[in-house]
């Protein structure tokens, strides 16, 4: 079984169909997934312009990033839980959509970097906490992440104008507008 044909079980599913047949059921998630994405978004930021030493350093990175990570990770869950809910919908679409790809290499690329960053530059955070600039390594750390942040929601909104929507006529369809 390839990914396609995992993308093709996952359309078929009742989850699939529901989200196809439930009239409420799409505009609903979706808000719920815009929502959930301007919070992982929102918290992400306030760190990250700590960690670039924006707007001042008095605030301790690990303060900051205690108070916003339980809403950063709830936010991401939802977020998941309702993109998978708007990929069941219409999944072979998404699977095609060079725009999908490229918004999940964006978000992988995002987990990546924070890794690096929890795993390199944050286990010396006891030197730097609280009014010191953040090491070299944060700063770029943090940098990244805005950009990929930024270009995963990019992408994100660019998908819905590139879902390779089907605008052929059927050929029972009479076009002539012109007035006898």
């Amino acid at each position: 079984m390839d990914l396609h044909d995992i993308a093709l079980a996952v359309g078929n599913s009742g989850l699939g169909e529901w989200m196809r047949t439930n009239v409420r059921a799409m505009p609903i998630v979706e808000a719920l997934h815009v929502i959930a994405a301007a919070t992982v978004f929102g918290t992400v930021l306030v760190v990250d312009l700590r960690l670039l030493g924006l707007p001042d350093l008095k605030r301790a990175v690990t303060r900051i990033s205690g108070e916003m990570l339980h809403f950063t990770w709830a936010a991401f869950g939802l977020a998941v839980i309702t993109g998978v809910m708007m990929f069941a919908a219409n999944a072979n679409t998404y699977y095609g959509n060079t725009e999908f790809r490229i918004k999940l290499l964006a978000l992988a690329a995002a987990g990546v970097n924070m890794a690096l960053f929890h795993f390199g530059a944050f286990r010396s955070v006891a030197q730097w906490d609280s009014n010191q600039v953040s090491p070299r390594a944060a700063k770029v750390a943090a940098a990244l992440s805005i950009l990929l942040w930024v270009g995963v929601i990019f992408v994100a909104r660019w998908i819905g104008f590139t879902k390779g929507y089907d605008f052929s006529v059927p050929d029972n369809i009479d076009l002539d507008l012109t007035i006898p």
